[in-house]
């Protein structure tokens, strides 16, 4: 540091010796700025007499070179997602792999995990910079095996119910007296986990010898039909017990036990541990009144009557001064979704009951008020005109999650785009997406593929086919694996503005995206090349898609197998026809032939034809002969045909009389 100031000072004073020079040179003359520089030489010579204070070290953030580094780059569309590139070769095609990717993935890290945690003795180094706390082992196991509050506190901290409650028991039994403070940390973690102990990250779950003594469980049945078991509030269990031997209960104490009883499917309950505290003379917090108004719709069947429910605990938190959070009002809102129609009138009250209060409300708001209005029933009648002002007074602003439903709101406003088809509403939503970071708040990857497949479909269907596959190479694959579906939409875009000449670059991606094996995707793709003739290089390019469907049957290993059906092998057939391949096209014939497949009369004419270009009389013969093997009524005619058209030899003429069985018309 010194050094560095003696340096500075020498350059400081080397110029102002020069600067002095220049003024001396210039005394006698006439310049007018002459006076101006002498000040200024003077003024700067004043500071040199003063010491020199060089700024303080910046102290930057360990990841800043790699944040500026980040910022000057892009996303590149056609590399796969950053989750996905540790592992080329593990890349994901389809979106069920892109499922069991995650899926093994965080298996992988939970096993880790577990690992590193119950065995933390041999992972004592740490060589990682910059450290990461959250990156090393966690101490898991218990050290203190005295009596103690302190033991009490490891077992709380380290969340081992059964292990906490056990310590607590003990030292009530020793007259060892727990502060309140712990004692709310372990009514908390009993009430969280309903009396029962977490499963660690990596562990494998066992089934309870005798699942009548231990938590009471509720099947849930989920969207698509699933039923998960999820543990129920059962009476008189630790938190409770625990909460009667308190000598003096306050509101913290009810809100554990009100807040555990909602949460665990014990609504009912909730409302009356509310009243017992009222009796009480307590007044709750906002926690408690939340968890009550998300209670609602659970102990009230009527609508109307749930409405009146949440207006009097909504008064009842005002009488007892208690200022609502967001939380809050999305929870009201939440609960409107069950309140019927009438609920648009009650959500519009209580957004405007937010801003005179002057909380800002988060993306949940929004997406609950998009589902009161916008219910099952009504979606796609009338016009999205809630959702138009919603997002002009959302434009250009920044969100970050606050409520764990901040994620379903884009997934609903696409959801809307797509019903009422209106794409000039979706580019609104996508744009307010693409906003700063907002896109962190499209969800875990089943939203996000739910999302920009709504998205894509509507572009599809309402965009014109230039831009459809702009905004396709932007998000294949770099943001979304398009299902056999969606890729089924792109191709009824490329025949509505007829540029099936694209139709073998869509090929190439169905392939690498393991849908070649899905029929009914294949077979559309077939229809559309064999419906109409299209110039030799367009021909050339659908044959080598025949034959490389041709190929792909039967050969995918550990996937569905593409079968063989009369469309796919007609439409594979005429394709090699028109371009020309008229031995893969025979080899097709019989196919049909082994595969006991019947083909169509016009195959076989067009057949025919290509026979007779080539002056292939041979073949011809051996045409007639398949399709009479298949019994077809068009066998006569072809055998008539080719006796007319062809240069037959005796023996051939004399098989092909035997099948021209037409019956001349009667005078």
């Amino acid at each position: 540091m010194a050094a560095a100031s003696r340096n500075v000072g020498f350059y400081i004073n080397k110029n102002c010796r020069f600067l002095f020079s220049s003024i001396e040179q210039l005394k006698g003359r006439s310049f007018c700025w002459a006076p101006v520089l002498q000040q200024q030489a003077t003024e700067l010579q004043k500071g040199l007499t003063e010491n020199i204070s060089l700024p303080r070290k910046k102290e930057w953030n360990k990841t800043a070179v790699l944040e500026a580094l980040a910022s000057t780059v892009n996303r590149d569309p056609t590399a796969y997602q950053y989750d996905f590139q540790d592992d080329p070769y593990l890349t994901p095609r389809t979106s069920s792999e892109y499922k069991m990717f995650l899926l093994s993935q965080e298996s992988g890290r939970s096993a880790a995990k577990y690992f590193v945690n119950t065995n933390p003795k041999f992972f004592t180094k740490d060589f990682a910079e910059p450290h990461i706390p959250c990156l090393m082992p966690e101490t898991v196991t218990l050290r203190l095996e005295d009596v103690s509050e302190e033991a009490l506190k490891e077992r709380i901290s380290l969340r081992k119910v059964t292990a906490a409650v056990e310590m607590y028991d003990q030292l009530l039994q020793a007259g060892t007296v727990v502060s309140m403070e712990t004692v709310y940390e372990l009514l908390d973690l009993i009430s969280f986990y309903c009396d029962k102990d977490p499963v660690q990250e990596g562990a494998q779950t066992e089934d309870p010898d005798e699942p009548g003594e231990e938590v009471k469980q509720r099947s849930v049945r989920g969207r698509r039909g699933r039923t998960s078991m999820k543990p129920v509030w059962k009476d008189n269990n630790n938190a409770e017990r625990i909460f009667n031997l308190l000598p003096e209960k306050d509101t913290r104490c009810y809100s554990a036990l009100i807040r555990g009883m909602q949460k665990h499917g014990n609504s009912a309950k909730a409302f009356s541990m509310y009243t017992d505290m009222l009796n009480n003379r307590l007044t709750a917090d906002v926690h408690i009144f939340n968890a009550l108004i998300a209670a609602v719709p659970d102990v009230r069947d009527q609508y109307n009557e749930r409405w009146d429910l949440i207006v009097e605990t909504l008064n009842q938190m005002n009488q007892q001064k208690v200022q609502p959070n967001l939380l809050t009002f999305n929870t009201v809102l939440k609960a409107l979704r069950q309140c019927g129609p009438q609920a648009r009138n009650y959500s519009l009250n209580t957004i405007n009951e937010m801003r005179a209060l002057g909380i800002a409300p988060s993306l949940a708001t929004y997406n609950h008020i998009l589902v009161v209005f916008y219910k099952p029933s009504f979606i796609g009648k009338g016009n999205p005109s809630v959702l138009q002002e919603l997002l002009s007074y959302l434009e250009g602003q920044r969100f970050t999650c606050q409520d764990p439903d901040d994620v379903m709101f884009f997934c609903t406003a696409m959801k809307i785009c797509l019903a009422y088809k209106d794409v000039e509403l979706a580019y609104k939503v996508h744009s307010l997406v693409e906003t700063s970071e907002n896109w962190r708040l499209l969800g875990d990857s089943h939203k996000t593929s739910v999302y920009y497949f709504r998205f894509f479909s509507l572009l599809c269907m309402m965009e014109h086919v230039d831009t459809v596959m702009r905004w396709y190479r932007r998000l294949v694959p770099s943001k979304f694996y398009p299902n056999s579906q969606g890729l089924m939409d792109l191709l009824q875009a490329l025949d509505t503005d007829g540029r099936l000449d694209l139709i073998p670059t869509i090929w190439k991606d169905i392939r690498s995206l393991g849908h070649d094996n899905k029929l009914e995707l294949v077979e559309e793709l077939l229809t559309l090349m064999a419906r109409d003739e299209h110039p030799p290089e367009v021909q050339e390019s659908f044959a080598v898609c025949a034959l490389e469907v041709k190929d792909s049957v039967g050969s995918l290993r550990g996937r569905p197998v593409l079968e063989w059906t009369n469309t796919t092998l007609s439409n594979v057939t005429t394709l090699l026809l028109r371009a020309n391949k008229t031995g893969q096209a025979w080899e097709m014939l019989q196919v049909f032939k082994e595969k006991n497949r019947v083909p169509s009369d016009k195959l076989l004419d067009d057949f025919l034809s290509v026979c007779k270009r080539d002056s292939d009389a041979q073949r011809a013969v051996e045409l007639v002969q398949l399709s009479s093997a298949f019994c077809l009524q068009a066998t006569p005619k072809l055998a008539k045909r080719a006796l007319t058209e062809f240069n037959l030899k005796e023996e051939q003429r004399s098989l092909l009389s035997e099948l021209d069985t037409t019956e001349q018309p009667e005078d």
